[in-house]
């Protein structure tokens, strides 16, 4: 552990220390507190994402509650997290809407599926027309299905991760830099958001890499495959040297896990190489030919070359904010801090704020056009398509230690590097959302 990480190490530890009086205070306020209802597979083969994200989750509220929480007209409120188990399926996230409904929680956040996250959305048009003293705003945290925000846009969905569109507009920058690349093969999840990935891949390889072949396009069922061996064999035998693919989750652990076991030499370009159990299952041989697309990670900030730093950007606070997150779980299977997710609830607790209320059309109003400014991430949530405009990095495994890799994930002894860093104007894209506001 170099000394600057110490140092930050050391400064996030003062902060739990401070923070921990201010939470008890916020806890002991006669005003009652802001419940935000989490709906997530917190069981069933994508449980460890469902914890990854309430961790992140209670982490960012924690911060809020130490500043004492939000300020309405009656005085301070802290933010309360509901968790409601969906199984990760569509019709019991149904169910747990309308319990979360039923109890009159005004916030639903989910992320982890677009199958799931649409169904919320037509849900919560209708509720919210039905119920217009119940009405509810749905955040969306991962769900990166580009009709969200684009032809199914919703006043009351909001997204604070970037869209597919805008991370593979990302990874085929860098493929296009990559000349080593001739042969790609497409292998995504069998629902919207796979499907989305595949055509969004092949519109953004023929207008940056028209002489790459695409010698395979690839669906296999969400969640159920428990062994990838067979995908990885019809891979090598169709010559590919790249695979692009937006799995996630498990699917994509197994995945990796299987190229490595079979040998596969081939790069992967993958909007989530980075995530829960990725690195350690991709080991070794992802050195150098595993690149993901986030909207941040650990090593964005002082172990970033400067070329790749983002401009006007305080590094330092991208450390301080990944010490506190880690200060706070220290436990390597932990070790999975999402920005984006703390972007949400400083956003959220600052449009309630300025709402002076809890009601969902106001706080919806106050979210269109806020601005988020951590010292080392500025973020605008577009008003036209509530679409959250940010950074992006395109970043490479190799080694803890290496060059630009300071910290690894999760223990494994892997990490990751910038090698593309985008600010937030160079990766929004137009939407064709055209809303329908109340």
């Amino acid at each position: 552990m170099t000394s600057q990480w110490k140092k930050w190490v050391a400064i996030a530890l003062a902060f739990t220390a401070i923070a921990a009086p201010a939470t008890r205070a916020s806890a002991q306020t006669p005003h009652a507190p802001i419940r935000l209802a989490l709906i997530e597979g917190m069981s069933g083969p994508f449980a460890d994402a469902g914890a990854a994200v309430e961790r992140n989750i209670r982490f960012a509220i924690e911060r809020v509650n130490a500043r004492g929480g939000v300020t309405l007209p009656d005085g301070a409120h802290p933010l309360e997290l509901v968790v409601l188990d969906s199984q990760g399926g569509v019709e019991q996230a149904l169910v747990q809407l309308r319990a979360a409904t039923d109890r009159h929680i005004p916030f639903v956040l989910q992320g982890n599926g677009s199958a799931v996250a649409a169904a919320l959305v037509s849900a919560i048009d209708k509720q919210n027309a039905r119920e217009p003293d119940n009405r509810t705003v749905f955040l969306n945290y991962s769900a990166d299905d580009p009709a969200l925000t684009g032809a199914s846009c919703s006043f009351w969905h909001f997204r604070f991760d970037a869209h597919a569109g805008m991370r593979m507009n990302a990874l085929a920058d860098v493929i296009a830099r990559d000349k080593s690349v001739k042969r790609v093969y497409l292998l995504n999840q069998d629902y919207s958001f796979g499907h989305d990935v595949s055509t969004l891949a092949r519109a953004a390889l023929a207008a940056k890499r028209p002489d790459v072949a695409v010698v395979g396009d690839e669906f296999h069922p969400i969640g159920r495959v428990k062994d990838f061996t067979p995908y990885i064999a019809k891979l090598r035998a169709s010559g590919a040297d790249a695979v692009v693919t937006g799995n996630w989750g498990n699917d994509l652990a197994l995945l990796v896990k299987a190229a490595r076991e079979q040998g596969f030499a081939g790069k992967f370009y993958t909007f989530y190489g980075n995530s829960l159990d990725a690195p350690a299952a991709i080991g070794e041989a992802g050195v150098g030919r595993v690149l993901a697309v986030a909207d941040w990670h650990p090593n964005a900030g002082t172990a970033a070359p400067p070329a790749e730093r983002l401009p006007h950007a305080d590094a330092s606070a991208s450390d301080a904010y990944y010490a506190a997150f880690r200060a706070r779980f220290p436990g390597a299977h932990d070790d999975y801090a999402l920005l984006r997710i703390d972007v949400m609830i400083e956003m959220l607790a600052d449009a309630l704020t300025r709402a002076h209320s809890t009601d969902a059309v106001a706080v919806a109003k106050a979210l269109e056009g806020a601005q988020y400014d951590n010292g080392f991430t500025q973020a605008k949530m577009r008003a036209d398509d509530h679409q959250l405009i940010q950074p992006l990095y395109v970043i490479e495994m190799d080694k803890a230690g290496t060059a630009g890799v300071r910290v690894d994930n999760e223990g494994s002894g892997y990490g990751f590097r910038t090698v593309l860093a985008l600010p937030p104007n160079k990766t929004q894209i137009a939407s064709e959302c055209k809303m329908k506001r109340p």
